[in-house]
């Protein structure tokens, strides 16, 4: 529990078949008619965390723990980041 998680390079993930197109993030603003829809080629030309971030966070526990284990996730575009005077350790997959 004590541990961060790093993940660099978020924009080169890849997804198989058609989701480039049809899957879809969706966010609202509370306002009526604040609908906002978006493919997933557009989030990741405009914020490619999100991409991780969202689905990392849907497969986290619901409550205060699975909350307080997404504040230990560090989502960056490329390789270099602002924490490496943590010493980040690699882990291969």
């Amino acid at each position: 529990m004590g541990d961060y998680v790093i993940i660099t390079n978020a924009e080169k993930i890849r997804v198989t078949g058609n989701k480039e197109e049809a899957k879809l993030y969706r966010r609202h603003s509370g306002r009526p008619g604040g609908m906002k829809i978006e493919t997933l080629r557009a989030v990741r030309s405009r914020i490619p965390e999100r991409i991780l971030e969202k689905a990392i966070k849907g497969m986290l526990p619901k409550g205060p723990l699975g909350r307080k284990m997404y504040t230990r996730l560090k989502v960056v575009q490329g390789s270099k980041h602002k924490y490496i005077a943590q010493k980040p350790e690699l882990i291969n997959f």
